[in-house]
């Protein structure tokens, strides 16, 4: 059972291989009293799920640290405290940004490698020869040669030693292993060369490529940075501090001192700091960050606003309603969280296979040292094959393919007002055969509004809805509130009604000037000793469409009809089409008679719809809908939909709102808007083409460099130098990296 669980969530601050992720997923695995664990390579975040109360985060961080990784629970803790710690660092970076840390020391290492490469270049022998210049003849030249390699290998290449010994530790072998392997082998030959044998050294080259390797690593990360820059973004869009209403005066206080039920003031062109209630104030919030609608949104009394919005035009006074994790940002952070640390099956097949492709690099590069060494080639040169073998199998690209696109994807689709839960449904969406949506709430507004009023008497349509109105204005029932509102928009008169009367399960009666009017259903009219029968087509025409009849009585007669319906939202006949555009089934399912589901479908262009369905039929519709082999996504409101939710292969929870963590569902919603799905369906296939695509070049680009590195084109002149290995090995990587952050310009 779920709740037998919790989910620890840890912020790696060492720097992990991403084809290592596996092998920290199995470790953590094999820790007591853990269920499951998901490490993401691109953000630094590992998620821990463990029986609850067995074992805490601090026990966790204490095995990872025996095992050389370092963790803190900086994405663990509560919003209040990501706040604070986002704050300072936007004080002190260098210091509480993890990423920032890994990139500027790979940078710091990197430029004292190029330093020093300079003047091995310029001593080296070989670089002489080529350049045809000589230096003054000197023993202090060679010891100078030994010094400067030295700086660059051991003190350059000193961040891939230090990772290999942690790959040692998770029982692996890494890219740490590979390049530490390349230049130590290099390294040791050139001194035996030197001092125990005379034969030509080796200084240059792996100069040259410790420096390479350290350029195409800062810059990967630099890359890799820019992608998982998405979700630190999303704390950064709550505003330190606010505007507390204390006394009658303004104070300014941290956000994260809020307290349900303070009052706060927010200017025009002010971000909103938390969730709340407008108090007093007129405004329009632009809320595209959160909710990805792009008009911003008219605010007045008693409107609700978002933590991370922003107050466009008036100032506001809001009442706090929520702290803390109970936010809207809070819940998509966490979601958002959940989601990149979640993995879709493609990547944890490229997890396994990036592990083996280190062990094939150092098989393959053992096996070139020995064939042109058997062949007579000579120890440098089998040498110079075999490292370059090593540094080209890099299995970082393979590595990085999939969670780069995943951590973009479900940022983009959270700015979006998409909630991605688990990265396996953006895998399924695109396979998705039919979209079933949830009527009302869904595809309609879920309220009852004036469809139709019909004249029948003296009383003109606009009277008639005037009078009506004046009446249900006293009125509760969800009926009234839909004539009201209806009188309301088209900015009737406010017309007095008096002694009203309520007519349990008929309607209702008041004086409304000279007339005494009642208004309700036909058992009402029929009371009032007038024949409902004799208005049976009308009344029949329109109950065929799914719509409630309301009669208007007054001292003359009967004055009009007023039909009511669940209206269909604007929006729901574009959704409806552009999916089957994108060549997908669209079904209904509703609980209402086969009369008004008819009606509803006809005029949304459905010809499949299921009624009468009962609450707890939901689920058996979609598993009869599996069963005839097609992939079924659900759309519901997420709280009676919820077992049909779970029971659908992906579960879409719509107009979640400010309340955003919806357990039943795969995907949240925060519009009420049904064209988001078509927008999911989308996003989803641009992301499965983006690791496909990366995939494909990773796998391509190491079944193509291997057997060139290996010397397979030697005959025909062409030797793969180290250095251009290591070139070849960042871009590799670079690009997977570049491919995924061009999913940022797709349009969904």
């Amino acid at each position: 059972m779920e709740n037998q669980y919790e989910t620890i969530r840890l912020e790696v601050r060492d720097y992990i291989s991403p084809e290592c992720s596996c092998k920290v997923e199995d470790m953590v695995n094999s820790f007591k009293h853990v269920a499951e664990s998901t490490f993401d390579p691109v953000n630094n975040l590992l998620t821990v799920k463990v029986h609850k109360g067995m074992v805490d985060a601090s026990g966790i961080i204490e095995e990872l640290k025996k095992c050389g990784v370092r963790c803190e629970e900086g994405k663990s803790v509560p919003v209040k405290a990501r706040i604070e710690h986002e704050a300072m660092k936007m004080k002190k970076p260098a210091s509480h940004d993890h990423h920032a840390m890994m990139e500027a020391e790979m940078k710091r290492h990197f430029i004292v490698a190029a330093i020093f490469t300079v003047p091995v270049l310029i001593l080296s022998p070989s670089i002489q020869a080529w350049a045809g210049y000589t230096l003054p003849p000197s023993p202090a030249w060679s010891l100078l040669l030994v010094l400067t390699a030295s700086v660059v290998v051991l003190y350059g290449g000193f961040v891939f030693y230090k990772g290999s010994i942690r790959s040692f530790k998770l029982h692996t072998l890494d890219m740490n292993v590979l390049v530490s392997l390349a230049l130590l082998s290099g390294y040791l030959y050139s001194l035996g060369s030197t001092f125990f044998f005379k034969a030509p050294d080796f200084y240059w080259e792996i100069s040259t490529l410790a420096t390479f390797i350290l350029f195409g690593h800062w810059m990967e990360m630099k890359a890799a940075r820019s992608a998982s820059g998405a979700l630190k973004e999303l704390v950064k869009l709550i505003p330190p501090i606010a505007n507390l209403i204390k006394n009658d005066e303004v104070v300014e206080v941290p956000t994260t001192d809020l307290k349900v039920g303070d009052i706060i003031l927010i200017k025009p062109g002010e971000k909103v700091p938390i969730d709340g209630v407008v108090m007093e104030g007129e405004t329009s919030i632009n809320e595209s960050m959160v909710t990805g609608e792009s008009k911003p949104v008219e605010k007045k009394k008693e409107s609700e606003v978002i933590g991370g919005t922003i107050n466009v035009e008036g100032a506001i006074r809001v009442r706090v309603t929520k702290t803390g994790e109970d936010t809207a940002i809070a819940q998509i952070i966490s979601l958002v969280e959940q989601a990149i640390t979640s993995k879709p099956k493609v990547q944890k097949f490229a997890d396994r296979a990036a592990n083996y492709l280190t062990l094939i690099a150092i098989f393959v590069g053992g096996g070139t040292f020995i064939f042109w060494y058997g062949v007579g080639a000579g120890g440098l040169f089998a040498l110079t094959l075999a490292i370059t073998v090593i540094v080209i199998t890099c299995p970082h690209a393979l590595g990085l393919a999939v969670p780069v696109v995943t951590s973009i994807s479900t940022t983009m689709a959270a700015n979006r007002g998409i909630l991605v839960k688990n990265a396996e449904a953006l895998e399924i969406a695109k396979n998705i055969d039919i979209v079933v949506f949830d009527k009302t709430g869904t595809l309609t507004r879920g309220e009852f509004g004036v469809t139709d009023i019909i004249k029948l008497g003296d009383l003109s349509e606009k009277e008639i809805l005037e009078t009506a109105a004046a009446i249900e204005v006293n009125s509760e029932h969800v009926i009234a509130k839909g004539i009201v509102k209806k009188a309301q928009e088209d900015s009737l008169k406010n017309i007095k009604a008096e002694k009203f009367t309520a007519i349990p399960g008929k309607g209702a009666k008041a004086n409304v000037g000279d007339n005494e009017v009642h208004i309700g259903n036909a058992s009402l009219v029929r009371d009032l000793k007038i024949n409902p029968e004799e208005y049976e087509d009308v009344v029949s025409s329109l109950s065929s469409q799914g719509k409630t009849v309301v009669y208007v009585v007054t001292n003359r007669g009967l004055q009009g009809l007023i039909a009511m319906a669940d209206l269909i939202r604007d929006e729901s006949k574009d959704a409806v089409k552009t999916l089957k555009e994108l060549g997908l089934e669209v079904a209904m399912l509703t609980g209402d008679n086969k009369q008004t589901a008819a009606y509803v479908a006809k005029e949304l262009g459905l010809t499949t719809f299921f009624a009468e369905v009962l609450p707890e039929q939901k689920a058996s519709t979609i598993k009869g809908l599996q069963d005839q082999g097609k992939r079924v996504a659900m759309v519901g409101d997420g709280i009676n939909d919820a077992p049909a939710l779970v029971q659908a292969d992906v579960g879409i929870a719509i107009g979640a709102g400010t309340d955003v963590a919806v357990e039943s569902a795969d995907v949240v919603l925060i519009k009420n808007d049904p064209r988001d799905v078509s927008k999911l369906i989308t996003l989803s296939k641009k992301t499965m083409r983006k690791m496909n695509e990366n995939l494909v070049w990773a796998t391509g680009y190491n079944v193509v460099a291997i057997p060139i590195a290996a010397g397979i084109l030697v005959p025909f002149g062409i030797v793969l130098r180290p250095e251009v290995a290591a070139v070849t090995m960042s871009l590799s990587s670079i690009s997977v990296v570049v491919n995924a952050l061009l999913l940022k310009r797709a349009k969904i």
